[in-house]
């Protein structure tokens, strides 16, 4: 990283100057409701219940744009002169405030120039040209979009409307605190906001601190772009070095001087949580309002979790801003996979055992006898690859967190060597899937794929009509979320016994279909 900071094009010396009561009436006068609405406070009933405290929602994902950033874009430009507008604007932006300039720029019939990173989802991407603005991609970040934004400024002649730091701005993004509080007027413990440049926190600080002092206003950060911690922290502005792309939203290599100092005043605490997290927060705001908030959305859920956990507090109320609810739909089977990983009701491990028959049984009977709630196998891969140990990827339901150590030691003292992989990037993103490929071993294999119907006692009804000279040579099962799960089974079937087998398929009463002249098993597993 390195501490040489960028200068921003729309920092005045003037705004250091800006105290909370000068934000106050900066937010009391700013004009968003042209283009925003006032957003939903709703209660997240099913997350509170678990948590012990109440969760309330502040809904910005619902906007026009699905996103806060129009109430600073529009309190920006409406405010520019008739020649500025006439000539046109710029941004540079990961999507949301570029929505927002464009739909601005739309309202107001001014250009609307809008440089984005070309890692930027295309639902963004496509979002923007809808509203009218000019898209150019240009950098794999904010900030590599940010510098080009400039060079275009100059020479097209534009206004740049910075998507963070400018005080109107900001005023724009703190009448989300405004209606927070004027939505809930009881009891009120914490705001939980999510930072990428710090706008909508410096905006959301400002007011609180102006009007009710004593509520905590906290700021969220992915742990691979927490530029305004790692900041805060140095007490100047960091430039990292790279940024993560999962939270695209708050992908910021460098936060602004004005955010800067508003945060380092203001904001109380700071969290970082990680993409698991996140992920699992996607899926709580799903469970409590049936939508599907992108991840920058669901930092502020995260925390809460993470703050509750660590301070075990009771009884408390907080609010998270869901910021955004730009998604690529194709990014949801990631979500969906470390959703449960990240709420910690799936643990990932490696586990090894004799290479013989009825050990595979004798493992599903041991995962069967687990002490605690009943749990069910969400993932098995296995392939034959040792005449005397087989190792195998499997996941498990958990229904504590930290429960992953407990099971690792129970199967060990089974007899089963384990490695606990919950928290192994490693595995998760990649082992998971490459388990399998050619053995030497695998002689007389039949390949099937089978529908198992997802309840407990399916595998063990199958592993029971086996014959005991039948070996499973392979074995991949991930559940998919459906009331039935699709596995893929090699066995190892002396050609005597296939009439026998044949038998067995029927009796079994499992769909199912012989891939065992595929030639896609042929060229990557069969020897």
């Amino acid at each position: 990283m390195t501490k040489a900071p960028l200068k921003h094009a729309a920092s005045t010396p003037a705004s250091s100057a800006l105290t909370p009561a000068d934000y106050l009436k900066k937010i009391l006068n700013a004009r968003v409701y042209d283009v925003a609405v006032e957003s939903a406070l709703e209660p997240a009933r099913t997350l509170s219940a678990r948590l012990g405290n109440t969760v309330l929602l502040k809904r910005e994902d619902q906007q026009p744009v699905f996103s806060f950033k129009l109430r600073g874009a529009f309190n920006k430009m409406v405010q520019l002169s008739p020649a500025q507008l006439a000539a046109g604007v710029i941004c540079a932006s990961a999507g949301n405030h570029a929505q927002g300039v464009a739909l601005s720029g739309r309202k107001l019939g001014t250009r609307a120039v809008i440089v984005m990173p070309t890692t930027t989802p295309q639902v963004k991407i496509d979002a923007v040209r809808g509203f009218g603005g000019e898209v150019v991609l240009h950098g794999d970040s904010y900030s590599d979009a940010y510098l080009h934004a400039l060079e275009l400024q100059t020479r097209e002649g534009l206004t740049f409307v910075h998507p963070f730091d400018d005080p109107d701005v900001i005023a724009g993004q703190g009448t989300v605190a405004m209606e927070i509080l004027r939505q809930h007027q009881g009891r009120l413990d914490a705001v939980f906001v999510a930072i990428g440049g710090g706008g909508l926190i410096s905006g959301v600080a400002n007011y609180i601190k102006a009007v009710r002092p004593e509520i905590r206003v906290i700021g969220v950060q992915m742990n691979d772009s927490d530029a305004m911690m790692q900041s805060v922290a140095a007490q100047q502005r960091v430039t990292l070095p790279d940024v993560g792309l999962f939270s695209d939203g708050t992908a910021v290599k460098l936060v602004g001087e004005e955010t800067f100092r508003i945060a380092r005043e203001l904001v109380d605490e700071f969290i970082v949580v990680d993409t698991d997290a996140v992920c699992a927060g996607i899926k709580d705001v799903f469970i409590d309002t049936r939508s599907i908030v992108e991840p920058s959305g669901a930092l502020a859920v995260a925390a809460i979790k993470q703050y509750v956990d660590t301070h075990g507090t009771h009884g408390e109320t907080y609010a998270a801003i869901l910021c955004g609810a730009n998604m690529n739909f194709d990014r949801l089977r990631f979500v969906a996979e470390r959703a449960e990983v990240g709420e910690e009701r799936e643990a990932l491990f490696a586990v090894t055992m004799p290479e013989e028959r009825g050990s595979f049984r004798r493992f599903c009977e041991l995962v069967g006898d687990l002490p605690g709630a009943s749990r069910n196998v969400t993932e098995f891969n296995y392939r034959i690859s040792d005449a005397r140990q087989a190792h195998v990827f499997v996941g498990l339901t958990t229904a504590l967190r930290g429960e992953s150590k407990t099971i690792t030691d129970t199967f060990a003292a089974q007899g089963f060597d384990t490695i606990d992989l919950t928290h192994d990037e490693l595995a998760k993103e990649h082992i998971r899937h490459m388990v399998g490929g050619r053995t030497g071993l695998a002689h007389d294999e039949r390949l099937l794929r089978f529908i198992f119907p997802e309840r407990p006692g399916a595998l063990l009804k199958f592993l029971s009509l086996m014959r005991p000279n039948w070996n499973i040579s392979l074995f991949h099962y991930r559940n998919q979320g459906a009331d039935y799960g699709r596995i893929l089974v090699g066995l190892q079937v002396p050609t005597t016994d296939h009439p026998a087998f044949d038998e067995f398929l029927q009796t079994l009463g499992y769909p199912f279909i012989e891939e065992t002249a595929n030639p896609v098993y042929r060229l990557f597993l069969q020897n």
